[in-house]
């Protein structure tokens, strides 16, 4: 029986003005603070019952958390520039359904979907792949200003470029992806091992290239657009562009599937494809390419509009082709690039000698050791045998597979550092 005080409590607090029970909306993203915080600060001013909580990984730990968390423990939204990350999420049947949302938003970019035709994720941003540069530094060491990929491989650039590591960032990993499709598999790792020959280093988040041009301590980078347009939109020294080959795709939102706040998490993805939301991505801080073709009518004049022709992209970005050999792909880059970037430099350094020792002359010895270190150690049917690709797709519960997998990167690790061993012995002795 209540006693007339707990009666007296209960009709008090009965006329309490009801106050709705917060909901957190968790954003796994791999995007820098400049736009993670304006959306947290400009959705919880809209919805005040909302708190936004924002946890930064690369792409890569960012799929890793998801599929770690039980459902109904998940967070909601997964937001990141690689779309094939989200084509391994939609695979682990980690993403819930939501549909193509705003019809203002066209569904192509050139011929590649906006959104997922399955309808696990859609397209909030849109993105394409070039080079920034400092113009100061490029001014000071009397250095060429790049327009291409392969203007990076000359010896003229050597100790003046950086990029990341693709298994550290997922925009440097659509990146090499769109380079190794622009130009094929043999002659894009040709490309990409010589530019890494020349790279000073390889940072391990993509945003330490910009940043490293920004203040000068590299010259040139390989960064997504929005690092180099939001640089030099923000007033600092450096210039960007679009090389020929590159692509412009989507950088992509989606609703986890065994989310705790499914509805808040809804409300989130919906406030960044609105007039509002994308909006946003004009700051000059952030300079994204919106998915909504009305808002570049409020853009800066000279900004970059990829449904106005301003931006030609050669490369029919495969997505499918990317996620089926992502594994493969950063894994190999790691074994000849990551782990093995001072022998790689060691390498291109003894040759650019050699050539500059021989004044144009011809040399056996020197074909071979360019050869040697601008091969990649897996060639282009290998890279597409579906035992390595299941191989390198097992779960890291696998023992097994993951024992075959780490033989198989040693091996890689082994044979690249002897090419490069071998490259330097050749290019000292060319005659």
């Amino acid at each position: 029986m209540k006693t007339p005080a707990i009666r007296a409590l209960a009709l008090a607090l009965a006329c309490l003005p009801f106050a709705a029970a917060a909901d957190t909306v968790t954003v796994v993203t791999s995007f820098p603070k400049e736009i993670t915080t304006a959306y947290k600060k400009a959705y919880e001013a809209k919805y005040p019952q909302d708190k936004v909580e924002i946890l930064n990984k690369n792409t890569a730990a960012g799929i890793a958390y998801v599929r770690e968390q039980a459902a109904g423990a998940r967070p909601e939204v997964f937001w990141a520039s690689a779309p094939d990350a989200f084509e391994v999420l939609s695979g682990s049947k980690l993403l819930a359904k939501i549909g193509p949302g705003n019809p203002a938003i066209p569904a192509k970019v050139g011929n590649y979907p906006v959104n997922d035709p399955e309808g696990y994720y859609r397209g909030q941003a849109l993105a394409g792949y070039g080079l920034m540069w400092n113009t100061r530094y490029v001014k000071a060491n009397n250095l060429p200003e790049p327009k291409e990929w392969a203007d990076l491989v000359k010896p003229v650039y050597f100790g003046h470029l950086a990029i990341s590591s693709p298994s550290r960032s997922g925009t440097t990993h659509l990146t090499v992806e769109t380079i190794l499709q622009g130009e094929g598999w043999t002659k894009g790792w040709e490309q990409l091992l010589a530019i890494c020959g020349n790279s000073a280093a390889i940072t391990e988040r993509s945003f330490g290239v910009p940043d490293g041009v920004n203040n000068g301590q590299f010259g040139i980078g390989l960064v997504i657009d929005f690092f180099g347009l939001a640089a030099k939109n923000s007033g600092m020294p450096v210039e960007f562009v679009y090389p020929s080959v590159t692509a412009i795709v989507p950088a992509n939102i989606a609703l986890i599937d065994g989310a705790k706040a499914k509805d808040a998490g809804m409300r989130f993805i919906e406030f960044t494809l609105s007039e509002e939301g994308q909006m946003l991505l004009l700051d000059p801080k952030i300079s994204r390419l919106p998915v909504l073709p009305s808002v570049y009518a409020k853009a800066p004049a000279g900004y970059p509009n990829p449904f106005g022709g301003q931006i030609q992209a050669k490369v029919n970005f495969d997505s499918n082709l990317s996620e089926s050999r992502y594994y493969v792909v950063v894994s190999l880059f790691d074994q000849q690039v990551t782990f093995r970037h001072k022998e790689l430099v060691a390498a291109m350094k003894a040759i650019y000698d050699a050539q500059k020792r021989l004044g144009g002359r011809k040399s056996a010895q020197l074909d071979e050791a360019r050869s040697l270190v601008l091969t990649p150690v897996v060639d282009e049917k290998q890279a597409a045998d579906p035992k390595l690709l299941a191989l390198f797709k097992a779960k890291k519960t696998d023992a097994e597979a993951s024992k075959a997998k780490a033989k198989v990167e040693e091996e890689w690790a082994a044979k690249a550092k002897a090419n490069y061993a071998r490259a330097v012995e050749l290019a000292n002795s060319a005659k």
